[in-house]
């Protein structure tokens, strides 16, 4: 599930919007422009963000733990995307 270097469980930061400056997983690729994203606080798990791909700074960052329980339909909450993003960049 690759598409112009991004895949599921990567990080990436948006560059414009609301969300300007923020950090957030991938949780899925839709098509060739847009991307669903999750953060776990100010976009949760239930409703993501569909966000177009060029309005994203990509990070070579990429959570295994996220991907692996996203790519195989376990179950995943909030506070575990928060804690993840903490953990893999605690100076963002």
């Amino acid at each position: 599930m690759l598409l112009n270097d991004l895949s599921v469980g990567q990080v990436v930061m948006s560059k414009s919007g609301r969300d300007k400056g923020r950090l957030f997983f991938v949780l899925k690729i839709v098509d060739d422009e847009y991307v669903l994203i999750s953060d776990g606080d100010l976009r949760k798990l239930e409703k993501p963000k569909l966000k177009k791909v060029k309005h994203l700074i990509k990070y070579k960052l990429i959570s295994e733990n996220v991907k692996s329980k996203i790519l195989g339909n376990e179950k995943i909450d909030n506070a575990f995307l928060r804690c993840e993003l903490k953990r893999l960049n605690p100076m963002f």
